[in-house]
């Protein structure tokens, strides 16, 4: 692995940093109490060509590495965790799934307009029942010719009342367990398919979430992503990309916290002196500054494995899970240092400290990573009998872990 950046890797970092500090940061604060996903910034986003970082020239995008992504999605969330959603979900979690997945028809056609935000993805996996439990999911899709029937309903799903397109997982027989799980690239505009925006979140107030609702959406055959019986692998898969990037993610937002913490707390004075010159303050910076650098390490180690093709499912799970805990103790302690005004949306690290929380719960809750870590130190065989232990993982062979995610 070379800790070196290369020259094009810094140059989108740089373009990233100057343009959220540009166009993102200014209105952060206000879209968080509007509640408001701004379509003014997500069209300049879309102009600069940043929802295509990681995918292949061919198919419209940057055709950059991951490491460049992880960088890019770190900055984009050291000042606004609502708008990296958007990255996760359009890159990650769909365009990169389409990448792998998808027949090169579907590829060449939706590709493009994903990477310049023609189109706008979203991914249906969490149902009222399905949760962590994503093998058990409750909706049906039933062959009609050469069509599906898709009925059920999906929840907590980011970009879900904004998307144009939506990847959405049933079951083709709910005997079969998550071996008759299929996924299928669905039209929004499709009959029988609506979507309902969740009000009163905790934090990410300036994404969009929602529930899906779907009542015999007729969707065809040819828009299924793989095979049948595949979804939950796809689904797997895709959560590999999408824990990375909320991973790179939640080192933005420790970073975030950092930056804010340093200027206060050598202008905020206290018997006499700055906080910054008391031992307490600096133990707690001391401790984000320790979270950032390790967390940055761990996700790109990520992004090497990513680069060269190799599985990287542990690695992505330990990333992601000490992130998000480096998040929240970021978080905390920042409200800690700026006291009384941290309490107030004044300053934006009582933002930082709400947004930190989904970080343990979506695309993998921190229980299901640790399971997943685990498992793999005590070389535990899931339930079809594979090994998802390091050793499997380093030869880069295709099984999946047993559990999903949120």
């Amino acid at each position: 692995m070379d800790f070196d950046f290369t020259p094009e890797q810094m140059a989108m970092r740089k373009h990233m940093r100057d343009f959220a500090e540009r166009e993102i940061a200014p209105k952060a604060a206000a879209n968080d109490r509007a509640c408001k996903f701004d379509w003014e910034i997500a069209k300049k986003i879309f102009a600069e060509g940043f929802l295509g970082c990681p995918v292949p020239e061919k198919y419209g995008g940057l055709g950059m590495d991951y490491v460049a992504y992880g960088l890019m999605t770190e900055e984009v969330n050291r000042v606004c965790s609502s708008t990296r959603t958007l990255f996760s979900v359009q890159t990650s979690l769909v365009a990169l799934t389409i990448l792998k997945w998808g027949t090169e028809a579907q590829k060449m056609e939706l590709l493009p307009k994903l990477c310049n935000g023609e189109y706008i993805g979203c991914y249906g996996l969490t149902e009222p029942e399905a949760g962590s439990d994503a093998g058990n999911q409750q909706t049906k899709a039933v062959k009609d010719g050469s069509d599906y029937l898709l009925s059920g309903q999906k929840t907590w799903i980011s970009c879900g009342s904004i998307a144009t397109h939506a990847l959405v997982f049933a079951t083709v027989d709910s005997k079969l367990g998550h071996k008759g799980i299929t996924c299928f690239i669905v039209d929004t505009k499709s009959k029988g398919f609506s979507a309902q925006p969740i009000h009163g979140k905790l934090g990410l107030r300036a994404s969009d979430t929602s529930s899906l609702f779907l009542d015999s959406v007729r969707v065809p055959a040819a828009n299924m992503l793989g095979q049948v019986g595949d979804g939950f692998k796809v689904a797997m898969s895709a959560l590999d990309n999408g824990r990375f990037s909320v991973a790179a993610g939640a080192v933005g937002l420790v970073q975030g916290c950092i930056d804010a913490c340093t200027t206060y707390a050598m202008q905020r004075i206290t018997f006499g002196k700055p906080i910054g010159e008391h031992q307490q303050v600096q133990a707690m910076i001391a401790d984000m500054v320790a979270d950032c650098e390790a967390g940055r390490l761990l996700y790109l180690r990520a992004a090497h494995l990513k680069n060269k093709g190799v599985r990287n499912t542990l690695e992505t799970s330990l990333a992601k899970l000490f992130a998000g805990e480096a998040a929240n103790r970021a978080g905390h302690n920042a409200v800690q240092i700026y006291g009384g005004y941290g309490y107030s949306d004044e300053y934006p690290v009582e933002r930082y400290f709400r947004d930190a929380k989904v970080l343990n719960i979506y695309e993998g809750t921190r229980e299901i990573q640790r399971l997943i870590i685990a498992q793999d130190a005590l070389g535990i065989r899931n339930a079809n009998g594979q090994s998802s232990g390091r050793m499997t993982a380093l030869a880069g062979t295709a099984n999946e872990p047993q559990l999903a995610s949120v």
